[in-house]
């Protein structure tokens, strides 16, 4: 990949992704993405993956990967049952990941969602939390051997405390990375989710450095790119003070829609609109990158 390449996440247009909708790629290429993040495909998603890379290949478009954890598949679960499976999984990623060519697996690799799983918040104690802790630090040490010798990467997301209730906050992440201290193992950072834990964007990319191997720019909101509070020219000098070159995807998957109670969170077919704005995004995106290199 070129310096920063932009990206779009597939769940932007569909949701599964399948064969019939591979004419999608020419689409984003066209829109000047240069890459696709797609969400793990699942056995039963009806998704041809020799033909997958060869549309990519056509359209010059390449691929990362969102890995879909659930509570069946979290290796930090108490159950063994679960916690297997969630190592199964991640095995099954990097499957993936070689047959579609792609190096990078983002995601809440350690499992343990919270709304979207239906579980709500659970006071563990301090003992128990331990446990989960030093379950995600082993589980994550052999999946980042095993991506490190696939020449894969696993990037680990912390995500906000209404989705998961074991990694909030970039300082956690950052340290969980250094415990863990493998090459197969990286930082992903999504402004969304850092807009509600950290203290200070600019200052948590920073202090992230080069452990970030995919950013997610993304608006407070989840909107268009501009249309929310996401200070994105102070982000963009801040990636261009670690020197970060890698890949920096979009996921503006709020649809123009705020009828009264309406459940803004659940995934919903696109806007008939979206393509202008999408392209927006893309650039603006690009413009504060270039604008940022120049000063």
């Amino acid at each position: 990949m070129a310096a920063n390449p932009i990206g779009i996440i597939s769940m932007q247009f569909v949701r599964p992704f399948t064969d019939q909708h591979l004419a999608l790629l020419a689409q984003i290429r066209e829109l000047g993405f240069e890459f696709i993040e797609l969400l793990v495909p699942e056995p039963e998603d009806r998704l041809d993956l020799r033909e997958l890379r060869k549309c990519l290949e056509v359209n010059q478009l390449d691929v990362l990967l969102a890995a879909r954890v659930n509570l069946q598949r979290s290796i930090c679960s108490e159950d063994e049952t679960n916690q297997k499976t969630g190592h199964a999984y991640l095995k099954y990623c990097l499957k993936v990941a070689n047959e579609l060519g792609a190096k990078i697996i983002g995601g809440p690799i350690y499992g343990e969602p919270l709304v979207f799983a239906g579980r709500a918040p659970y006071p563990w104690t301090a003992e128990e939390m331990n446990r989960r802790a030093e379950r995600m630090i082993e589980g994550l040490s052999v999946a980042a051997e095993a991506a490190r010798i696939e020449g894969k990467i696993f990037a680990v997301e912390p995500l906000n405390r209404f989705e998961t209730d074991l990694l909030n906050t970039t300082n956690q992440a950052i340290e969980l990375v250094d415990l863990v201290n493998n090459d197969g193992l990286g930082l992903l950072l999504d402004t969304f989710h850092m807009n509600m834990e950290d203290a200070s964007l600019v200052e948590s990319i920073k202090k992230a450095g080069s452990r970030i191997v995919h950013f997610q720019a993304n608006e407070n909101h989840r909107g268009y790119l501009g249309s929310g509070s996401l200070p994105l020219k102070d982000v963009i000098r801040a990636l261009r003070e670690i020197q970060y070159d890698g890949p920096i995807s979009l996921e503006p998957f709020r649809r123009n829609d705020e009828r009264l109670a309406l459940p803004i969170a659940h995934w919903r077919q696109p806007d008939k609109d979206q393509l202008p704005k999408l392209q927006d995004s893309l650039q603006l995106i690009r413009s504060t990158l270039n604008s940022s290199g120049q000063e």
